[in-house]
């Protein structure tokens, strides 16, 4: 989906810019990807699970880009790639083209800035329009900040997956269930 970038005042002064991910972003994205899950267990990729070749992302960000039920934006601060975050469903089946998924991943060195929470807003506008009425997630139950984060974007737990994560440290975590109504 093609929507209108958007500029926001990040809590340290900084601006940030809220745009839709195009084809020419794949190199920039791939390296975020890979950082992003090096920083963090939670994220569902390992840093040696983001194998796209150069020309697979640009396919894959051209599609989302092109997809009128699917929106992908990154946040840019200071001309680097901060965040990203995309909602998409599945439009071919009519019992569930109602709910669509959220997914997002901060840079460690940008969060609690506010990046998160304009990400999930903006989302949540460009959902509404596509004609969404719920928007759904997972959260590993460790992950107490984005709990948080959620919780106060308002999403409902709506339940749990017993040992939905195998960290590769052996040990496995739950997964909490949430859910936000846009109508």
């Amino acid at each position: 989906m093609r929507f209108q970038p958007r500029e926001i005042r990040l809590k340290d002064g900084r601006t940030c810019l809220l745009r839709p991910v195009t084809p020419e972003d794949a190199p920039e994205m791939i390296a975020f990807l890979r950082q992003v899950a090096g920083e963090t267990d939670f994220l569902l990729r390992c840093p040696d699970e983001v194998t796209f070749t150069l020309e697979q992302e640009q396919e894959i960000l051209g599609r989302i880009l092109e997809d009128p039920a699917s929106a992908m934006m990154v946040a840019v601060v200071d001309g680097n790639v901060a965040g990203n975050a995309s909602i998409g469903g599945n439009a071919s089946k009519r019992k569930v083209r109602h709910r669509c998924s959220l997914g997002i991943a901060l840079k460690r060195e940008f969060w609690r800035l506010g990046i998160g929470t304009a990400l999930i807003q903006y989302l949540t506008e460009l959902a509404r329009q596509i004609g969404y009425r719920q928007m759904d997630l997972e959260v590993v139950a460790d992950n107490e900040r984005a709990q948080a984060l959620y919780t106060r974007s308002g999403f409902v737990e709506s339940g749990r997956r017993h040992n939905g994560m195998l960290f590769d440290d052996g040990t496995y975590h739950d997964e909490i269930l949430m859910y936000k109504p846009l109508d």
